[in-house]
């Protein structure tokens, strides 16, 4: 009493039990861990009090072997039983040396997103000392799925492609992206930035460890999960083994991948999985055919993706100015077998679909506008019935303008095809390169591939010539599981043929009550960023608090019918494209079940939008920050919020994004019809007609000096994106009546850094690399309204001749309907106006 009170001299008159355990603190750390660590490993097996037995496995960093722990409970329990329990209680109730008394050692595996978020939500945002996390990993960086570097080319995404989502939605809540950093983020720009967010909350942190190339190889439950786990995984050929307090999967979706059974043979020609395409060369080798075809398999996101990608890069390939390695690569094209009519919006679209001098943001600003659906949200993904199948296909058609007839009968979404839940894909090229020929179409399934030819059913229409194969069939997730022992996968509904659900999990996604001390962040298809960390932040709840969760939770918890509707959904042959999509509806319910209230910014100066009359609401992860959050975090969500409210205003009300939107929707074949007016008679007028050709290719550096000092461009983090090769062709005829083929070749760059489109001339002696530059496009705001379209200017003295040149672009939604170019030409021997109207 005397040596507990002198160190605690503002906890006078404490009962015994509490000043004991205070001594204890006091006098001896080591003794209160062992004590501490025996009364719960004791306590492990409290639901049958009649074999209360120590578990032989120690607990990891205890110091207790199994045998000091045995001989403890076998001889001294009697004795030590009801002292080591009252002091435990004290301890708590004192609040303690919680972090080495009370902390529960968590094993997370994965080191993607969802378990970098796992980790970072269990250490910082439950109570302090309330976990000890082990992230486990078989790569050896971070990221998952997501590149550390442009040349990280081994992970499951190329580390160049771009991200479908914005950098408002790719994001937690507690980390704002770099000011610099584009819109719409590259996949290695994503693991660099998960990357900062292992060193600004997890990196140092004496509770966490990271093992890198460790895979897990078994988890065995130890009484069902509730006395823990016992963890084995292999690290470079070395075995070990750990007991923990819970097991959190994070593992993501994409185990292996399916390769279907008629592409799955021995086969004479490259079969590749989606995943695993990198470039031309590594797909069709050095023994090339030097024609032929790509075929392409599967009719959803991933193969709309692969098959624009591969278009581009055959385009790249074929019109770039340096040779190919490949011989005759223009003679290469891509075929892509599809089951249905698919939506393909591109990366930008447009929350005013009617006007025609049309506002652009990235997609995710217009799909998950909190303004575009009534409150409280009911979830809309799961079963589609035929009247929200209806609804749902009129929003992706007023979103795109048209049914998709004008790219390919194939593309179009008809009624019949309207009546079926509706299937997205996302792609700025795939469109335009079937309306171009450069992606034909066929509908059906490979029944087989004999040689070079593939025979689809049903019909058994023939593809003959075919160079090599890419298959964008999906993944088997089952294997993200494959350490866990098959009584526990039964406890959790697995079933591997359904790869939509390969498991049945309450509350969203997070956990089966059947079995304890399991959590799931993030496993499901294509799971947002702000629902990862919603499930991280449910499971440090309900793992840390047991006994108390709060009322709202637990009413949360009563209702959830989460395993049920799985279940339900199983083999529903009107089963959503993603079950677990609807994120908006996802952000809700979890944001009433831990009392987190959002963000709602100031929305001065922002438009309303004509559909609604209210502004563009996005639902971002930071408009959720945890209210445990310090607040570093707090001003990161702070940050973001008052970022994609700045970006979304500036795409509504100025031109912002509209030089990207009009270069993307550039790509193919456009009509052209030209009038040059002369107001000199040495100098005929006349009239133009012919086709101009923007063929698509990467970015070069020809001609590109720094605007400042002349020095050319050079940087690692530049992106030199892509660019078009414009070759114009047709008949000139003169009012006089001669006429002659007239043909011109620029090149066409857009600047995704300063999002400026420019026009450069090409070398006369090497038509396909560019001279120097001829204009930058300036987009005007527009002023009185939105039914004139969008409207720009440019300029070019040459020598002592001025152009003035004046755009005029109309939209129809996403895509270019028509536009004009208008140059003024003065100087000592000219004064000539040329007008051209570009149609497709």
């Amino acid at each position: 009493r005397q040596t507990a009170q002198e160190s605690h001299p503002s906890r006078p008159g404490l009962p015994c039990h509490q000043l004991r355990a205070l001594v204890l603190l006091q006098l001896s750390p080591s003794l209160t861990d062992l004590v501490v660590e025996s009364h719960r490993l004791y306590h492990g097996s409290a639901q049958n009090p009649t074999s209360r037995k120590i578990r032989s496995a120690p607990c990891a960093g205890s110091g207790i072997s199994p045998q000091t722990a045995s001989l403890l409970w076998s001889g001294w329990s009697p004795v030590l039983l009801p002292w080591c329990d009252a002091s435990v209680m004290s301890l708590r109730q004192l609040g303690g040396p919680s972090r080495s008394i009370m902390s529960r050692s968590v094993c997370i595996v994965g080191a993607g997103p969802s378990g970098l978020v796992a980790a970072k939500t269990l250490l910082h945002n439950a109570p302090e000392g309330s976990f000890k996390v082990s992230v486990f990993d078989s790569q050896d960086a971070v990221g998952g799925l997501w590149p550390s570097s442009k040349t990280d080319d081994g992970r499951q995404v190329h580390p160049l492609m771009l991200a479908n989502q914005s950098k408002h939605t790719m994001q937690f809540s507690d980390l704002a992206w770099d000011e610099d950093a584009p819109q719409l983020p590259r996949a290695w720009m994503v693991g660099r930035y998960l990357q900062r967010y292992l060193d600004r909350y997890l990196a140092g942190n004496p509770d966490f460890e990271l093992h890198l190339g460790t895979r897990v190889v078994r988890a065995e439950p130890l009484d069902g999960g509730k006395d823990g786990w016992h963890v084995l995984f292999r690290s470079r050929g070395k075995g070990e083994s750990r007991r923990f307090e819970n097991l959190l999967i994070a593992s993501g979706y994409f185990g292996k991948p399916i390769i279907p059974e008629a592409l799955a043979r021995p086969a004479s020609i490259p079969v590749v999985h989606s995943s695993q395409y990198r470039d031309l060369k590594a797909l069709l080798g050095k023994k090339a055919p030097g024609e032929g075809k790509i075929l392409v398999v599967g009719g959803q996101m991933s193969g709309v993706e692969i098959a624009g990608t591969i278009a581009s890069h055959l385009s790249s390939a074929a019109n770039s100015p340096d040779e190919f390695e490949i011989p005759a690569i223009d003679k290469y094209s891509v075929h892509h077998v599809v089951q249905r009519p698919i939506w393909v919006l591109p990366l930008y679209t447009t929350p005013e679909p009617k006007a025609t001098t049309t506002p652009f943001l990235p997609l995710d600003f217009s799909s998950y506008n909190r303004n575009n659906r009534p409150l409280p949200l009911v979830n809309t993904q799961g079963h589609i019935g035929e009247d929200t199948a209806k609804l749902v296909h009129g929003v992706f058609e007023r979103a795109l303008g048209n049914d998709q007839a004008m790219f390919s009968p194939l593309l179009r979404v008809d009624d019949e095809a309207k009546s079926r839940p509706p299937y997205l894909a996302v792609s700025d090229w795939y469109c335009d390169f079937v309306r171009s020929g450069s992606i034909t179409l066929s509908t059906g399934r490979v029944e087989s591939l004999d040689g070079t030819t593939a025979v689809l059913s049903p019909g058994g229409t023939k593809i003959d010539d075919i160079a090599a194969v890419v298959v964008a069939t999906g993944f088997d997730p089952s294997p993200c599981l494959d350490f866990l022992p098959d009584a526990t996968l039964k406890q959790l509904h697995h079933s591997p043929r359904h790869t939509e659900q390969p498991v049945a999990l309450a509350f969203h996604g997070t956990h089966h009550p059947d079995v304890s001390n399991l959590g799931f962040v993030g496993f499901y298809r294509s799971p947002y960023w702000g629902v990862m960390q919603m499930q991280a932040r449910f499971l440090a709840e309900l793992w840390s608090k047991p006994d108390a969760l709060p009322e709202t939770l637990l009413q949360k918890l009563k209702t959830d019918d989460s395993i049920q509707r799985t279940l339900a959904l199983r083999g529903d042959p009107r089963l959503s494209q993603f079950p677990m999509g609807d994120y908006s509806w996802l952000m809700q319910e979890f944001a009433g079940a831990l009392s987190i209230d959002p963000i709602t910014p100031s929305f001065d100066g922002a438009p309303a939008l004509s559909h609604n009359n209210q502004p563009l609401d996005m639902l971002t992860p930071s408009r959720y920050p945890s209210p445990t959050d310090d607040s570093q975090a707090r001003e990161d969500a702070a940050k973001s919020v008052r970022d994609t409210l700045s970006v979304s205003v500036a795409g509504l009300t100025t031109p912002r994004f509209v030089s990207r939107a009009v270069f993307r929707s550039l790509l193919g074949t456009w009509k052209l019809e030209r009038d040059l007016t002369s107001r000199l008679p040495s100098h005929p007028s006349g009239h133009f007609s012919g086709t101009a050709r923007f063929l698509l290719r990467d970015g070069t550096s020809d001609g590109i000096r720094r605007a400042k000092d002349g020095t050319p461009e050079s940087s690692d983090e530049d992106d030199p994106g892509m660019e078009y090769l414009y070759i114009e062709d047709g008949e000139f005829r003169a009012d006089g009546g001669f006429g002659f083929r007239a043909t011109m070749r620029y090149v066409w760059r857009y600047d995704e850094r300063n999002g400026v489109l420019g026009v450069w001339f090409a070398k006369p002696e090497d038509p396909k690399r560019a001279d120097y530059l001829f204009h930058e496009i300036e987009f005007l705001t527009p002023q009185g309204g939105r039914g004139k379209g969008w409207s720009a200017k440019a300029g070019h003295l040459c020598i002592s001749d001025y152009y003035d040149v004046k755009y005029d672009f109309a939209f129809e939604a996403v895509n270019l309907k028509q536009w004009t170019i208008e140059y003024i030409v003065n100087g000592p021997k000219k004064d000539y106006t040329i007008s051209g109207t570009y149609r497709r």
